[in-house]
């Protein structure tokens, strides 16, 4: 989808994609892709209980989340808060801004999801020890911190 126009409407007009994975289950909304744009936009929503992606932080992309209603427990470096309806949390670039949000009360946890974007980023995983690397122009790949190497490690000239 190119984002060459004005974009309107309601979260129901927007084509949903599904995650569910374990206690990480969600409802993504694309109002405007990250490919090609500067702000992704999407609406989201979480199940009771559930979060919908681990605790992580962006080297590349700033995070916001406008909650529209239910509640929600966010946990970053520095404290874990309570969230709800007419709120708002960003989270900075690197990590001091890894965050994870929890639905925590008995109904949905509805948000909208603001990004800025870049054509490459790198996302840290802190509790799992993983970086993945994130360009368009190559596929998506992560790895276990405990896998690093040197830097010139397999370089036939590096001697």
């Amino acid at each position: 989808m190119a984002f060459d126009q004005v974009v309107h409407g309601r979260q129901d007009d927007f084509e949903a994609r599904h995650g569910d994975r374990g206690r990480f289950t969600f409802a993504k909304h694309v109002v405007v892709p990250k490919e090609g744009t500067q702000l992704q936009v999407s609406f989201m929503e979480i199940p009771p209980g559930q979060s919908a992606y681990p605790y992580h932080w962006h080297a590349g992309v700033t995070e916001a989340y406008v909650i529209l209603s239910g509640t929600g427990r966010v946990r970053t470096p520095g404290a874990e808060f309570d969230i709800g309806p007419g709120e708002v949390v960003v989270f900075p670039p690197g990590p001091t801004g890894a965050h994870r949000m929890t639905a925590t009360g008995g109904e949905p946890l509805r948000y909208v999801d603001l990004d800025t974007t870049s054509e490459q980023d790198v996302i840290g995983y802190p509790d799992s020890r993983k970086t993945m690397a994130y360009t368009t122009a190559r596929p998506t790949m992560l790895f276990r911190d405990d896998d690093a190497v040197d830097y010139y490690d397999g370089e036939p000239d590096a001697g």
